[in-house]
């Protein structure tokens, strides 16, 4: 485990007072003779620290800490819901300043041709913002130094890295200052990630574990990298100039040098320019298709799936549960069961419905609990989609001044009335306690609410439907504004019908399971786009310009017309790096691979040929390596999650609110006694006895 990692979320274990009260966390007192004080203090003492390694081990921290009475309550008090709260607030405000410091993102739009200028903070502004959060990381480091000891201070690269950034980051901000933030590079700007993933013990660790898979991606990318200069060689002499002019549109094209055949290749690697630039040689002969029919298998088909295989493989295991014990005295059912037991507070029970008296009125709760009642809600939410689809089929053509609102709004009033009272139906058989301790029903009852809201807005202003409903434009909306968002809402209110389709359950859970488990996945992304995305604005900001500035442009159009899937043709304007936010998302579109060859070819000519080599990082980096991480580990959650469903029963019926995280290892062993006490005896705080 790595020393002095940050907590991902307050420690598992129920709170001091918790365990206090159930003998778990000993605090000392009471009225004890000497030997008795000495013994008790000592076996307290014992106790807090077993507590303490505990909530260690579950929050994946070192236990490499010091362990007297003191530290222990700085190191609980440190990881405590409120300092860690307040330390993901600093990090979450340092890493957002990117959006209003100069450049600015504050603009409508990030199009080139219609941007107006930014507001830009005055000097001083975001720095003295900087300079709270510098303090904050400076308590942060001096705890985590103290906590751990001089001794393994030195041994921690993770804390030395962290002083040296804060070093490196206030050397920058005074420069800053020295100059009135008139500087264009601010080195402070990309090392600001470095606090997010410092911060973390579980970021740390997936970072470790994809290192430890970068030998088998390396294996993979080198044999990518053969494949790719073999076939640019032989589509360099399959595709060469010949005297006839005509027949050169491949060479002209795609393969007039090293760097386009390359170029050309490695993007139809990810099939993005595909079948466009086999299409001059197929014209010409049918036979010129064998070539990239075969690259394309070669490539994309056999050695990119390899990579997600290697990944998958690494991977394999992050979210599965411990299935046996080799222990003879504690089954995995059984320590379970205790465990559930020892933490009540984990446990999500659900209340218990209202007792009614009278006999008309447990006929109610009966029928309206029931869960044909959720079906026949489900059935009316069908319909009412149904009947949104017909009248939009209906009105697709016709003009604004033509529509009559009558028909949708009538239908909309009617379905939101059934919505209501449904809504009130169920809490009267449920209670209210056990109404809203369903996620389904308050995700149901939101929406209700909202669309019951709306509807009474629209009333107020434009009155009830009638024949011929088109009011002019009244308030901040148009009445068809009000009518789509209703609509808008009623469609996504469908998804109610989820929890009731298992199959289609079992997909939505395991999503949802992913995104709950995978925060350091993401948040490692998070800080690979931050870090391109302000490297992309050091290169290329200002690059793009508009076409009425073509005196700037190293570039010529023939006769003034644009070429076919140019990004000037296509109108790409907003994807630049004028500014962090425009940065992210042209970031994303070329991560997403679609046209990606037109910002290489745009942002060569617009910058330096040397340009593609930022993309091509960004592409293997984001595209290879992480996306083919997240499917892995997004089969290996549906797989864990079809095998739980078909071959295990649930321990009971009581829904359990746990997070599963486990180490990322192929085999799952428990470490033995002996493994246990040689890492206590090795321990630099806690003195034991042979």
């Amino acid at each position: 485990m790595e020393a002095g990692a940050g907590a991902e979320a307050e420690p598992l274990l129920p709170p001091q007072s918790w365990r206090t009260r159930r003998g778990l966390w000993r605090t000392g007192g009471g009225a004890r003779s000497a030997a008795e004080d000495g013994t008790g203090t000592d076996n307290d003492l014992y106790i807090n620290q077993a507590v303490v390694f505990i909530e260690d081990a579950i929050q994946y921290r070192s236990i490499n800490h010091r362990v007297d009475y003191k530290s222990l309550w700085l190191y609980r008090w440190y990881y405590s819901r409120t300092c860690q709260w307040i330390l993901s607030l600093t990090i979450t405000v340092i890493l957002a300043l990117a959006f209003i410091e100069k450049p600015s993102s504050l603009t409508v739009t990030s199009d080139v041709r219609y941007r107006l200028p930014a507001w830009n903070p005055p000097c001083g502004l975001t720095e003295s913002i900087e300079l709270l959060c510098f303090l904050v990381f400076v308590v942060d480091v001096s705890v985590k130094s103290y906590l751990i000891g001089w001794e393994e201070f030195w041994k921690n690269k993770w804390l030395m890295a962290y002083i040296l950034t804060l070093v490196v980051s206030l050397t920058d901000w005074i420069v800053s200052l020295s100059f009135l933030c008139a500087e264009d590079m601010r080195i402070r700007r990309i090392l600001r990630p470095f606090f997010l993933l410092q911060n973390s013990s579980m970021m740390k660790k997936t970072l470790k574990s994809i290192n430890s898979t970068l030998p088998e991606m390396a294996s993979v990318v080198l044999l990518l990298a053969v494949h790719l200069s073999l076939f640019t060689m032989f589509a360099m002499l399959l595709f060469a100039r010949t005297k006839d002019g005509q027949q050169d549109k491949e060479w002209v094209g795609y393969f007039r040098n090293l760097p386009d055949s390359l170029t050309s290749l490695l993007v139809l690697l990810t099939t993005a320019n595909n079948p466009d630039v086999m299409i001059p040689a197929y014209s010409k002969n049918r036979a010129y298709s064998i070539f990239f029919i075969l690259f394309t298998v070669l490539g994309n088909l056999f050695l990119m799936n390899l990579l997600t295989a290697i990944i998958y493989n690494q991977f394999r295991g992050y979210l599965l549960s411990l299935k046996l014990c080799s222990c003879d005295q504690l089954s995995a059912t059984q320590f379970q069961k205790l465990f559930e037991e020892l933490d009540k507070d984990a446990i999500k029970q659900h209340p218990p419905s209202p007792e009614y008296q009278s006999h008309f009125m447990q006929k109610m709760q009966f029928a309206f609990g029931h869960a044909y009642f959720g079906y026949l809600g489900n059935v009316v939410a069908l319909a009412n989609i149904i009947s949104i689809c017909v009248v939009l089929v209906m009105d697709a053509d016709k003009q604004p001044s033509e529509r009559d609102d009558f028909f949708l709004g009538a239908i909309n009033c009617f379905f939101i009335l059934y919505y209501l009272l449904e809504m009130l139906l169920k809490i009267l058989a449920l209670g209210l306690k056990r109404y809203l301790s369903y996620p389904s029903n308050r995700f149901d009852g939101l929406l209700t609410v909202i669309l019951l809201v709306l509807e009474i807005a629209t009333f107020a202003v434009y009155g009830f439907p009638h024949p011929g409903w088109r009011p002019e434009f009244m308030g901040l909306l148009s009445l068809w504004d009000m009518v789509r968002l209703v609509n808008m809402l009623i469609v996504f209110r469908f998804l109610r019908i989820i929890p009731n389709m298992k199959f289609m359950a079992l997909v939505v859970t395991t999503l949802l399971d992913l995104v709950k488990n995978l925060r350091a996945f993401a948040g490692i992304l998070v800080v690979v786009f931050y870090a391109f995305a302000i490297t992309g604005i050091m290169l290329f900001k200002g690059a793009v310009v508009p076409l009425g500035n073509i005196s700037a442009v190293n570039t010529t159009y023939d006769n003034g017309t644009l070429q076919c899937g140019t990004y000037e043709q296509l109108e790409y304007w907003p994807n630049n790096f004028d500014d962090f936010a425009a940065a992210v998302v042209t970031l994303w579109d070329v991560m997403v691979v679609n046209n990606w060859q037109v910002f290489l070819e745009a942002f060569s000519r617009y910058s330096s040929p040397w340009a593609k080599i930022y993309f091509v990082v960004w592409w293997l980096i984001s595209s290879v390596i992480w996306v083919n991480l997240f499917v892995a580990l997004l089969l290996e959650n549906f797989i864990h999650k079809w095998d739980r469903r078909c071959h295990r029963e649930p321990l009971s019926d009581i829904e359990y609110q746990r997070t599963v995280e486990l180490m990322f290892r192929d085999v799952l062993e428990e470490p033995t006694e002996e493994e246990l006490m040689e890492k206590l005896h090795q321990h630099p705080h806690l003195q034991l006895c042979r």
